[in-house]
């Protein structure tokens, strides 16, 4: 049996049960109330039944029909496109909804409207004995029974419709390569539907007894008022109950959700050093538990994907200080002088990592340079001096060809403008000013310190103090002023600490 059919026929056949108990439960409560009615007065009764009965089932089935024939349509017609099938999946969440607005209306009121006015009017016409009262108190047990009835059918329907949303999912890999998914959405709070659901349970059965009592106590004109006071207390207590116990027992079982909610909205924004707190006694302390050992694991994964991640750019960088001596460890200087930098104009920790990265990075499209331009150790000819002004735009199209690519993105504007100059005479695009990237801009302080410290097969590094008058001096024309002006004060504090 197909998924679709074997959902139909569960779905009907239960919804057929419930209201044949829900009909037959209302007219033993009308007839059985009369310790001696006529027969032809049975047979009356039988027929409004059976009228009201075939106009409730005519009614809903229109209804019906149409709530069910989107579903139907994904199983027998081709679904076009993903929006359609989109649009399929998240009707059929709706379908627990429609179940009780269909029982509320259609099926509430094409059993009430029909049976009340063929009573009304068999009484009125001397066929039927029973006090019109009775009708309204039938009305009311049918209100009763109807609710009991769509909270029944809200559950069942909840769990048939699963199999069927797992089928519609598969469907939408198969045909579309795309998953499924409310994203997210709540179509129905919990908490609304179980605070419903237990104030239901609980006054459901107490207003149909006393409903019940009624009939068999007789005319109102009788001075039952004793009885009714008492009654009133009684009824009064248990809804209360029903309605207090309700709200606490749905308060008891959202709060636990709603914590994990809570702790899974922080790890969704990237927090991974959260815990759920193990304040549950119940089943909750279960879900508590194996929470935070997910947790543990994906924050062990992490701390193993950053440490790749880091060896990855230190090798990286590695890779291309080795094949000049001279320059060894000159990318991981340039990353250490970035991040002084970064510090102290007080940039994010994240910015400051990603600027550390950047700056390792940052001579990566040298490995494009051949050795014998970039080892040798006399003059560069013209030609020589143009490709090396190319490893800004070679390390960024090299950096381009990693994957995830938004993971890179960051890094690019560093590495491509850490040649810049602040006068606009810079190299390769030529930009000026603000118009560098901030990454560039930090960058081209911490390259042209660390190239003047350290020894070059030409020459000899010079002292520290020196570099830092050059720096100084080419304040707002080579270098952003600002950035220098941090570094060069840094240094100073630090010579008279």
């Amino acid at each position: 049996m197909s998924v679709y059919k074997k959902f139909y026929s569960r779905l009907l056949l239960n919804y057929i049960a419930g209201s044949l108990a829900a009909v037959i439960s209302i007219a033993s409560l009308i007839i059985f109330a009369f310790k001696e009615i006529p027969r032809n007065e049975y047979a009356w009764m039988l027929a409004v039944m059976f009228v009201s009965i075939a106009a409730m089932l005519g009614l809903e089935w229109a209804v019906f029909s149409r709530q069910i024939r989107p579903i139907r349509q994904a199983f027998h017609e081709p679904v076009g496109t993903f929006t359609d099938m989109q649009s399929i999946y998240l009707k059929t969440h709706h379908l627990p909804a429609l179940t009780v607005k269909r029982i509320i209306g259609p099926h509430l009121f094409g059993l009430a409207v029909p049976a009340a006015s063929l009573s009304l009017w068999l009484v009125s016409a001397g066929e039927l004995s029973i006090p019109p009262y009775y009708v309204l108190l039938a009305l009311l047990g049918g209100a009763f029974l109807a609710g009991m009835h769509a909270l029944i059918e809200f559950y069942l329907t909840s769990h048939f419709i699963r199999p069927v949303l797992e089928e519609m999912q598969f469907q939408s890999l198969q045909l579309f390569g795309r998953e499924l998914t409310l994203g997210g959405r709540v179509l129905i709070s919990i908490k609304r539907k179980l605070s419903w659901s237990f104030f239901l349970i609980g006054a459901f059965p107490l207003l149909l007894y006393n409903l019940a009592v009624q009939f068999r106590l007789g005319d109102w004109n009788v001075d039952h008022s004793a009885y009714w006071k008492w009654t009133g207390i009684v009824l009064l207590i248990g809804l209360s109950f029903a309605f207090f116990g309700s709200r606490l027992l749905t308060r008891e079982l959202e709060t636990p959700i709603q914590h994990l909610y809570e702790r899974m909205a922080e790890v969704k924004v990237g927090y991974l050093r959260t815990e759920a707190s193990d304040l549950f006694s119940d089943e909750f302390s279960r879900l508590v538990s194996g929470f935070n050992h997910m947790l543990r694991g994906v924050r062990i994964q992490a701390a193993r994907n950053d440490q790749l991640v880091e060896s990855y750019f230190a090798t990286l960088a590695a890779a291309l200080d080795a094949r000049d001596p001279y320059t060894a460890g000159h990318s991981l200087r340039v990353a250490e002088y970035a991040v002084q930098i970064g510090n102290l104009a007080r940039l994010p920790k994240h910015v400051v990592d990603q600027l550390r990265k950047a700056a390792l990075l940052h001579d990566i499209g040298k490995i494009g340079i051949p050795d014998a331009v970039l080892l040798k150790e006399g003059q560069l000819s013209e030609e020589e001096w143009e490709q090396i002004k190319a490893h800004p735009v070679l390390g960024e199209a090299i950096l381009k060809q990693i994957e995830p690519a938004d993971e890179m993105a960051a890094f690019l504007p560093g590495v491509r403008s850490h040649h810049e100059r602040y006068d606009g005479a810079g190299y390769p695009d030529g930009l000026k000013g603000e118009e560098i990237p901030l990454f560039g801009r930090i960058i081209a302080v911490a390259d042209a310190f660390d190239a003047m410290t350290s020894d070059r097969p030409y020459r000899k590094g010079m002292d520290a103090a020196t570099a830092i008058c050059i720096l100084e001096k080419g304040k707002g024309t080579q270098w952003d002023p600002y950035f220098v002006g941090l570094f060069v004060q840094a240094y100073y504090e630090k010579q008279t600490s």
